[in-house]
């Protein structure tokens, strides 16, 4: 009997929480032996998205190397859409997945929708419903839903919200989120090799005090809202001064600049370099409360009993604003002042958002995902 070809999946990423969250994905398909992974990084974010590859052990098959200083989304579109479209030329795969919604994601989407190769959506149907916010990734997203075939939303709510755009609802499947498996797999190496993480005190990592983790990089919070996010951690540094209040900064000068301007010289304040995948699972970990404008960090800190308090106006993710483990705060100084207060002296207030269940995951969309791949691959033999 003849041997059926095995199926080439190829997975088109470019940013550090893209790795993250299709890395579950890569290593499970090792198990079957019907699907092969086929690995395209476009290097969108170089150092970050090399870190993670790292700590899973990933090897690029192909690496488009299209990162440039001081790149516009305009070049970087430009630069995708021509390396991505002679890559699936040459490489032709079954399908194509993608995650979530950066500048590679559409470009590899409306590639692979050019070569008429199935396209496979990881974490669709996320929406806040306005074009600018987030900025560019709302349109991404939304552009890669209307060019995919199979789309694999966390939550019933990403799926209604698939729904109310017109897709099909064969097509949709809730299986998690993929970040929820891939901190699994890292909690498990933290545990096992604790990570140093430079410019810490000694012993912050293991003793009692309270920290307060920060992170921010939002282009809708250059200017205007990171002087206020900057003025409301000094007043709380000040304000609450046995806190320690850690923030790995973004390499982005329109981060760094009122970051160390306002926030440099206070002692219980420590400014670090930007961390890797399982240092960062370390530090949330420790942390009391995270403070934070990213998507994955509200996903990730309910399975690990965090509150965050997102420095954002609108959220993508209001199934764990609804929960009550995540709050949205935006970019007002009192406000960011008053809801990090709360939960640094009121216990009761600490505890409700503490424990809560996480709404976006188990830790095995991984293989809900795979199941539908290889269901749709059978399905496409028996229609040809």
């Amino acid at each position: 009997m003849k041997k059926k070809p095995k199926k080439r999946i190829s997975f088109i990423f470019g940013t550090r929480p893209e790795a993250i969250k299709l890395s579950p994905l890569i290593l499970s398909l090792k198990n079957y032996p019907d699907i092969g992974a086929h690995i395209c990084v476009t290097g969108q974010h170089r150092e970050m998205l090399d870190q993670v590859l790292e700590v899973f052990d990933i090897k690029p098959d192909v690496d488009l190397n299209l990162m440039q200083p001081a790149q516009t989304l305009a070049g970087l579109t430009a630069r995708a859409i021509a390396a991505i479209d002679t890559y699936l030329g040459e490489f032709n795969p079954d399908m194509v997945i993608v995650q979530g919604d950066t500048t590679t994601v559409f470009c590899a989407a409306l590639c692979a929708f050019y070569h008429q190769i199935p396209v496979g959506h990881v974490e669709a149907g996320l929406r806040t419903w306005n074009k600018f916010s987030p900025f560019p990734e709302e349109i991404n997203r939304v552009l890669a839903t209307h060019l995919g075939d199979l789309h694999f939303a966390p939550t019933d709510l990403s799926r209604a919200n698939l729904i109310k755009e017109g897709i099909s609802p064969e097509r949709i499947h809730v299986t998690g989120n993929t970040v929820i498996d891939a901190l699994c797999l890292a909690i498990e190496k933290v545990k096992a090799s604790p990570p140093v993480i430079p410019g810490l005190p000694d012993n912050l990592m293991n003793n009692r005090q309270q920290v307060i983790l920060i992170t921010g990089h939002r282009r809708e919070n250059f200017g205007e809202g990171f002087l206020n996010i900057c003025k409301a951690i000094a007043a709380l540094a000040e304000q609450f001064p046995p806190v320690a209040f850690v923030y790995p900064v973004h390499l982005n000068p329109n981060v760094q600049k009122p970051v160390y301007n306002f926030l440099g010289n206070l002692v219980n304040v420590h400014l670090i370099e930007p961390v890797g995948y399982l240092a960062f699972v370390a530090l949330m970990k420790r942390a009391t409360v995270i403070l934070t404008d990213s998507g994955g960090v509200q996903e990730e800190a309910p399975s690990l009993g965090k509150p965050v308090l997102v420095m954002r106006e609108t959220t993508e993710r209001p199934e764990a604003v609804e929960m009550g483990t995540v709050k949205l705060v935006g970019t007002s100084e009192e406000k960011i002042i008053e809801e990090v207060s709360v939960l640094l002296k009121d216990k009761t207030a600490y505890s409700a958002m503490a424990n809560t269940v996480n709404p976006y995951g188990d830790g095995k969309a991984t293989d809900r995902i795979i199941d539908v791949c290889r269901k749709f691959f059978r399905e496409q033999e028996i229609g040809h």
